[in-house]
């Protein structure tokens, strides 16, 4: 039984890390405080070839296994969630799915784009009443002689600021739920799609959410991602990729919130002597450091079963279920023991604080993976 990366994938990862210290942390500070798109660091990540790590070569991927592309999220996370989450909906969520399911046109046209930054993908699935019921799809592609007009309302669409293609999801036989969605390859520019401003949100600033108005867009047959009412299963495919790396993105926060708090149960005194002597602490530090090892096997059995088997539900739920909810225990406790130095604004504490939370809501939250991990188990 192999435990251990081997050597390439440890090569790879340092590559990452090297990455995510020189160029990714000192800009997250002010992604999250500037809330804008950061256009420059992931063009700079395109250009290591972090936008298509695990594609093909001949679409301009790096043609690697799941476990280095996670140890990449990980490591990007571990300086800027932002970052990560960035890099894995377009690639997990838009690239992935196009290379699974897309047409040789459609993959000639978007994959090598993809991989090189020069497009950024985005994936409209959520809307006000289709969050954690996703099957119940209010936007509607009308088919007609000339192809589909599209019309409806998407929510919560990250990367959408800067996208230029976005997966849209529609009903073409409404009333029949999930079987009857359809997916669409919808270039941003298409008449009738409006980027709309959304409320400011907690944590992941800078992630380019924004609401999308899609006012009788219209698109050809060609369009089509798979068959007609072939959206649903894809998905529950691309969420099956997407969830194993929002646990990856999760463990590398809590993994930063972890060596911060160990940083300052060293350095930090208390009645004469560092924080790090008093037993409340170290029971803290023990945890966390138990949990993030739990969470790291989860995720990259996760990774691992995402390369060796048609379909990794039960893994990516319960990587994603486990090291989200450790990564959020792990922030908390980081802010108990920095105590006032980590709940002030701006410390690195607080902003890994805010980050991490939403881990346990996007691309299903807690209670959906519990419910999707039981279903598995019950058969």
């Amino acid at each position: 039984m192999q435990l251990e990366v081997d050597a390439a994938q440890q090569a790879f990862r340092e590559t990452v890390q090297a990455f995510a210290a020189t160029v990714v942390a000192p800009a997250a500070a002010g992604i999250d405080e500037r809330d804008a798109f950061p256009r420059d660091i992931i063009q700079a990540a395109a250009a290591q070839g972090l936008l298509g790590i695990p594609l093909a070569p001949e679409w301009g991927g790096g043609g690697r296994d799941y476990v280095s592309y996670v140890l990449a999220l990980e490591a990007l996370a571990r300086a800027s969630s932002v970052i990560a989450v960035i890099v894995s909906v377009n690639t997990s969520l838009v690239a992935e799915p196009i290379a699974k399911f897309g047409t040789d046109a459609q993959k000639q046209v978007w994959l090598p784009r993809l991989a090189k930054g020069e497009t950024i993908g985005a994936f409209a699935l959520s809307e006000e009443g289709a969050g954690s019921d996703a099957a119940n799809q209010q936007t509607v592609a009308r088919l007609d002689e000339r192809g589909y007009v599209i019309n409806g309302r998407k929510v919560w669409v990250a990367n959408a600021a800067a996208a230029d293609l976005v997966i849209v999801f529609a009903a073409t036989q409404p009333g029949m739920r999930g079987r009857g969605v359809s997916a669409f390859l919808v270039p941003m520019d298409t008449p009738g799609v409006e980027r709309l401003a959304m409320d400011d949100s907690l944590g992941v600033r800078g992630l380019g959410c924004m609401e999308l108005e899609l006012r009788d867009v219209r698109v050809g047959t060609d369009a089509l991602l798979g068959a007609p009412g072939d959206g649903f299963g894809i998905v529950l495919w691309a969420l099956d990729g997407g969830r194993v790396a929002i646990a990856a993105q999760a463990l590398g926060a809590a993994d930063a919130a972890l060596d911060e708090a160990l940083r300052h149960a060293k350095s930090h005194q208390a009645f004469g002597q560092p924080i790090g002597n008093y037993q409340a602490i170290q029971w803290m530090l023990a945890d966390m450091a138990t949990e993030l090892a739990a969470a790291r096997l989860l995720t990259l059995k996760a990774a691992d079963a995402h390369d060796r088997q048609p379909r990794a539900t039960l893994e990516a739920s319960m990587a994603k279920l486990f090291s989200s909810e450790a990564a959020h225990r792990a922030a908390d406790k980081a802010m108990q023991i920095l105590a006032s130095h980590g709940y002030r604004r701006g410390s690195v504490v607080e902003r890994l604080f805010r980050d991490v939370r939403a881990a346990e809501i996007y691309q299903g939250t807690s209670e959906v993976q519990r419910m999707v991990i039981a279903e598995q188990i019950l058969g």
